[in-house]
């Protein structure tokens, strides 16, 4: 009884504890998700890393279900100026309105061969 009502009155931060780095609000509303639609891996997850400390909330990544050559950012709810945002974070992209609002996301990156992340530098 009294662990859970510890549990309850705990402070909950946005930075997790051994995280690098601190997981976005998501304070405008607006759910990213990305997709390495590459051969090299650990692609989707620079680009998410890259994207959050720009404050987006990247809420999904994995691999893309096909390869693809450019890199395509996807509007699916919302404004195309989303997308713009993330393509100028990014550097590559071509930003379409493709509206689903089955989607759980406002937006999908589809990373092509012309995503040049810079090289991360790990402490």
């Amino acid at each position: 009884m009294v662990v859970a009502a510890a549990m309850r009155l705990w402070p909950r931060t946005d930075h997790v504890e051994g995280h690098s780095y601190p997981i976005p609000s998501g304070a405008d509303g607006r759910l990213v998700e990305v997709l390495n639609g590459t051969n090299r891996m650990g692609l989707a997850r620079i680009s998410t890393r890259q994207l959050r400390r720009a404050g987006f909330d990247v809420v999904f990544f994995r691999n893309a279900p096909e390869l693809v050559d450019s890199t395509d950012i996807l509007v699916r709810r919302g404004a195309v100026t989303d997308g713009e945002r993330i393509r100028a974070v990014l550097g590559v992209g071509r930003v379409r309105l493709e509206i689903d609002t089955l989607r759980r996301v406002d937006v999908s990156v589809i990373l092509g061969g012309d995503y040049e992340p810079e090289p991360e530098l790990h402490p």
